[in-house]
């Protein structure tokens, strides 16, 4: 038989959790965001459910590509634009929008031969420092789009870096609407972070009234992950998984005060305990990094992992299951994050982040080729 490591997509909690994005921002488009290979999730899984979206946006062309492919006909964004002058020849094939935030990528379009002008998202530096014109060259970038036939409509947009946090927002939001007063054109601020706690703040400009303005764009939040966990949970905010990642127990071992487990003799058992022993490891895109006493579920059971975390197995505490009177033994299923298909029990993946010492986007996006996905 096949090893017992299984990852399940949910595609009514994908669908759930953009419902949760239409409830804050009701007046605003959605823009589903599906890089990454959707999350982790696999594009061709989740397309299918999210086809009550107004738009997909992603990273590179050949993931949207693959959209197109699942015959997809409404809005495609590449968030980071073109990364070469020839790119623009699939966008106009395919009809797919883009960001432009640097002077190379007007060049290419006003060199650009195309009979179908182009949809484009004029990205601002509004203070995260990573892509986008700078403030003081924002007006200027948008009056040479402006100026070229190979350009039908431009939008505005910018990224928070603290939407998540106590810094907030307002020093960015005040350098977007400085920088585009005036301008014609949508608008589209809001990461999930923002959407959950700030879409309703006002927003000077054009059209807009809200943060949310005309475009919101869901990540993490649309695969059950809260951005500003702990100080919030999925549940707080009503989001749900949409993945779960599970296994068996392969084998168990008896334990004496003084025994150790796994490399480096990391985890010392201080009194008689049993242990199980779980098909999965580092090597499937578990944290190797997770220390004793992140949280598991063993048969709907909450557990803890002990020892360090090896290639193909993590260890895991049966003592909680034990003084339970819960049956844990050899093919007992074990929940790494997600929901349990037996039980219905529950296990964050932003818990087992945190313990972990990341955050559930890393978790969600680094499960290895070699784990199977239904």
């Amino acid at each position: 038989m096949p090893r017992p490591i299984l990852a399940t997509v949910h595609p009514e909690a994908l669908e759930h959790n953009l419902s949760q994005a239409r409830l804050r921002a009701p007046d605003a488009r959605v823009w589903a965001v599906v890089k990454a290979n959707a999350y982790g999730h696999g594009i061709e899984r989740v397309v299918p459910a999210l086809r009550s979206t107004d738009g997909f946006a992603m990273i590179d062309l050949a993931e949207a590509e693959r959209v197109r492919a699942l015959d997809w006909r409404g809005p495609v964004l590449l968030l980071e634009g073109v990364f070469e002058p020839r790119d623009l020849e699939l966008c106009s094939r395919l009809n797919i929008w883009h960001a432009v935030h640097c002077t190379e990528q007007i060049d290419w379009l006003a060199a650009h031969k195309t009979h179908a002008p182009h949809r484009v998202f004029l990205k601002l530096n509004s203070g995260m420092n990573r892509l986008g014109f700078r403030p003081d060259a924002f007006r200027a970038a948008w009056a040479r789009l402006n100026a070229l036939p190979q350009v039908e409509e431009i939008s505005l947009m910018t990224h928070f870096s603290d939407a998540d946090g106590p810094r907030g927002i307002a020093h960015q939001l005040a350098a977007f609407e400085a920088a585009t007063e005036d301008l014609p054109g949508e608008r589209s601020l809001c990461n999930s972070a923002a959407i959950l706690r700030h879409a309703a703040s006002p927003l000077r400009g054009v059209g807009a009234s809200t943060l949310a303005a005309d475009w919101v764009r869901e990540g993490i939040a649309l695969y059950g992950g809260a951005p500003d966990h702990p100080e919030h949970t999925a549940a707080t905010w009503g989001l749900r998984p949409t993945m779960t990642l599970t296994t068996r127990i392969i084998g168990v071992q008896s334990l004496q005060p003084g025994d150790t487990v796994g490399y480096g003799s990391a985890f010392t058992a201080d009194a008689p305990m049993r242990i199980g022993v779980a098909a999965c490891g580092y090597a499937d895109g578990y944290p190797r990094h997770a220390p004793t006493g992140t949280p598991v579920l063993v048969n709907g059971v909450r557990t803890r992992t002990i020892g360090r975390v090896s290639m193909d197995m993590v260890t895991v505490d049966l003592a909680p299951l034990d003084a339970a009177g819960v049956p844990a033994g050899m093919g007992s299923e074990v929940v790494l994050w997600g929901v349990s298909p037996t039980t219905g029990a529950e296990l964050p993946v932003d818990e087992v982040a945190r313990s972990a010492g990341t955050i559930s986007y890393e978790l969600l996006c680094a499960v290895a080729p070699r784990v199977p996905f239904m």
